[in-house]
Parts: C-alpha cells; structure tokens; sequence
C-alpha cells in the first residue's frame, strides 16, 4: 500500500515476528532500537505501530510491526531485515510490502519454558523465588539465548528464551530444571 506524503512515496511495510513477546517487551527488544536505526541512518523510515497476537487466554503466539519507508521499498526492505535479523529474530518471521510476497528472515530458535504453577507441594512455592530460578538458568543459558518475553497464565508461567539452537538451549536448561524443586513439572517446547 503505497501514500503520499510530504516527502513523496510512502511505503507501508509489515514485519511479522515469529516471537512470542509481550507488547512491552516486543518494543524494548525491536521496535525501539529499528525505529532509532531508521530514525538516524535512513532519512523517510520511522516505526509507527505494533501489535500483538494472544491465545484466548493472554499467552502472546506473534507479534506485527509497522514501519513506514520513504523511497525504494526494497531497499528498507533490506534494511529492516538485516537489522531485526542481527537484533536476534526468530525463524519464521517475514516482511511483506503491499500485495508482493513475504520475505522471510531470522536466524534465531525458540523454546518455551512452562513451569507449573499448581502441582507443587505448598512448601516449593513458599520457598521458591522465580527470579532466582531465572538467574540460573540465564547463568546456565551463557551467550547461547537470553529470555525475550513470559506469560502469566492460570496454571503455569511461560519464559520465552530464543537463540541460535533450541538444541543447544535445552541442553543447558536441562541441568538446572533438574536441580531446582521450582522446576519440577515443568515442560520444555520448541516455538518455531
């Protein structure tokens, strides 16, 4: 879809992300640093909206980005995608221009980690602090993935952890889910 405005051509452009990131989280991780690389380095391009796609029950499952670019579509086109590629996102997110076919991008894999949040005995949840069970698994998890987003749901809270293998990302969660009594019962699943 194509506007004038006062700079002439106006393309809209939108990025689906294949991430699984709260609306805040999605602006802290991409939308705020690609709009400061537009901004900056690419006179016409700005990042003038966003939204996310949630399960009837909260849990985010993708998220949109909208960008307008002044000038030649494949050029921002190009630029969007290497900066949000470097920035770490998923496989299986794509850029669409108008009615053309979506570019894909992304390099990076996730899994998700659903820790139960009602099976337990009492006493693990009294005793448990999540945040510490999140520093060891970012301890564990090294340059190897970070956690982007999570979701608070009615039985479980979901950390959301991409990188460049989800292989390699459970093999290091696994020592710490099965040390930590806060884990139990807890489930590891591929997000792309």
């Amino acid at each position: 879809m194509f506007k004038r405005g006062k700079r002439g051509r106006v393309t809209l452009i939108d990025v689906h992300l294949n991430a699984r990131l709260r609306p805040m989280d999605r602006g802290d991780r991409f939308e705020d640093p690609l709009d400061e690389l537009l901004r900056s380095q690419t006179p016409g391009g700005r990042v003038t909206g966003g939204g996310t796609l949630a399960s009837t029950e909260g849990e985010p499952l993708s998220c949109d980005i909208e960008v307008e670019w002044s000038g030649d579509a494949v050029a921002g086109v190009d630029v969007i995608r290497s900066a949000l590629t470097k920035g770490g996102a998923p496989r299986g997110s794509r850029i669409t221009v108008a009615d053309s076919d979506a570019v894909p991008f992304g390099d990076f894999e996730g899994v998700g980690l659903y820790l139960n949040g009602t099976d337990l005995p009492a006493e693990v949840y009294a005793n448990s602090d999540v945040n510490e069970l999140i520093a060891a698994l970012l301890g564990a998890l090294g340059p190897d993935g970070d956690i982007y987003s999570y979701w608070e749901g009615p039985t479980e809270t979901a950390l959301f952890i991409y990188g460049p293998s989800a292989d390699t990302i459970e093999a290091r969660l696994t020592p710490v889910l099965e040390s930590e009594p806060s884990a139990a019962l807890s489930r590891l699943v591929r997000l792309n």
